[in-house]
């Protein structure tokens, strides 16, 4: 008899495994969000198993920064560094700019706020950042200090000065002993990049639990009626958010730029999309965000390990579009119409405080404090869109990883390091795309 039960849990257990990861997650998503709405607040003592979750992709963040960065670096000469660097970073503070003008445009056609009861509430007072700050925060002062308490930018910029050196030495020197050292440290880096693949796939099984467990405290904590109440807000933002990534990712940059179909960019990115939408954490996706590069979208490591890191702290494409849009509903609570030179300083005050912001669940309320502040508009209001801040934060983020994936397949192909005849694309180019494929070993 107890031969029997094992052979039947093994095979359930290999029925289970059959099923894709991805179809797992989204059953877990649906299910635990079912009983959140029935259990209510009963439903927060699963939030241990949900936090086990976010700590475990958490512990992977800056091992994978450092490990993919250096990755790589290890690639890249000086100068192709600054080509990759360059496209990388000015990709990201165009697409940024653009989700800003496509925030205000909606929230200007569609006037969210205008017919909602200000309510009050309570929000943290935060001062704009000014860009000797930002530049001066990007440098660390102790770097393993920036790695232990988690400051994504200051540890970005120390691996890449530190990788640089390292290819700059391997260049450069005749000595074989100190070649052959830095060839030894960077398949170190190789094997360890492995081992962080092995732990990924990992967390992502438990994940199935992680996140059922998360949907279920998170709705049984905020509810419904938060939701209902501020619809126009999440409305108008899911419109931006659409609008922003049909035309500026799928539109221009996948069939445009790529001549790709846009949903084989989608099925290459969907396992990183829904992991951003469930956790509301552009860093907690990160380790999904480069499997899916590596694996669906076949982006070289060169291009990736630099652009993914970085595109998880400085690319908010999604929290941009938010933050215009919440700052006009603000206005238009108060009785207060956004001029000209109102609207401008949000566009500028968006981009600028958008590299400094954490891509962690919250993070889009400190951003709003300070727009708010800018504006001269009651910091209030924060509290009274906190409410929806789950599902604001979790579309935003969903935006985000999107962007990161499609500015690093666009930057793969100006440079020639990226798979456009395997994985997700193995399809055949949409009419109008190039025949051709650059392929790198």
């Amino acid at each position: 008899m107890s031969q029997t039960r094992a052979s039947l849990h093994r095979r359930l257990w290999s029925t289970y495994r059959s099923v894709p990861l991805i179809y797992r997650i989204a059953v877990a998503f649906v299910l635990g969000s079912a009983l959140g709405a029935v259990a209510g607040e009963r439903a927060s003592v699963l939030s241990p198993l949900g936090d086990l979750f976010l700590r475990l992709l958490e512990m992977l963040i800056i091992p994978i920064i450092v490990f993919t960065l250096l990755g790589g670096i290890r690639k890249l000469t000086p100068s192709r560094l600054g080509k990759v660097g360059g496209l990388t970073v000015g990709l990201y503070i165009a697409t940024t700019t653009v989700a800003a003008v496509i925030g205000l445009a909606v929230a200007n056609l569609f006037d969210p706020g205008t017919a909602v009861e200000f309510t009050g509430g309570e929000a943290r007072e935060a001062e704009p950042p000014t860009v000797t700050e930002v530049m001066l925060g990007i440098v660390p002062e102790n770097p393993l200090g920036a790695m232990v308490e988690g400051d994504i930018l200051a540890t970005i910029f120390f691996v890449i000065v530190f990788g640089l050196a390292l290819t700059s030495v391997r260049e450069a020197t005749n000595d074989e002993s100190v070649e052959g050292a830095v060839g030894g440290f960077f398949a170190f880096i190789d094997a360890g990049t492995q081992a962080l693949f092995k732990i990924i796939w990992g967390v992502l099984e438990y994940g199935v639990v992680g996140v059922f467990a998360l949907m279920a405290a998170s709705i049984g904590a905020e509810g419904l009626g938060a939701i209902v109440q501020l619809g126009a807000l999440v409305g108008v933002i899911a419109v931006g958010i659409v609008i922003h990534m049909t035309v500026t990712y799928l539109g221009v940059m996948t069939i445009g730029i790529l001549g790709q179909s846009p949903l084989d960019f989608l099925n290459g990115a969907k396992d990183a999309m829904l992991m951003a939408f469930t956790t509301r954490s552009s860093t907690a996706t990160l380790p999904v965000t480069i499997t899916n590069a590596e694996e669906n979208l076949r982006i070289d490591e060169s291009v990736y390990g630099f652009g993914l890191p970085l595109g998880a702290t400085i690319n908010m494409d999604g929290a941009a579009i938010r933050q215009a849009v919440t700052a006009v509903f603000a206005a238009n609570m108060v009785g207060i119409s956004l001029g000209l030179g109102e609207q401008v300083l949000v566009l500028f005050t968006v981009i600028l405080i958008s590299i400094g912001t954490a891509g962690v669940p919250g993070a889009g309320l400190i951003m709003l404090t300070v727009i708010l502040n800018a504006l001269g508009l009651p910091l209030e209001i924060v509290g009274f869109v906190a409410g929806v801040d789950p599902i604001l934060g979790r579309i935003a983020t969903t935006n985000n990883v999107t962007g990161d994936l499609a500015v690093s397949s666009v930057v793969g192909k100006w440079t020639g390091a990226i798979d456009l005849a395997d994985g997700a694309w193995a399809d055949a180019p949409v009419d109008g795309g190039p025949e051709e494929t650059v392929t790198t070993d």
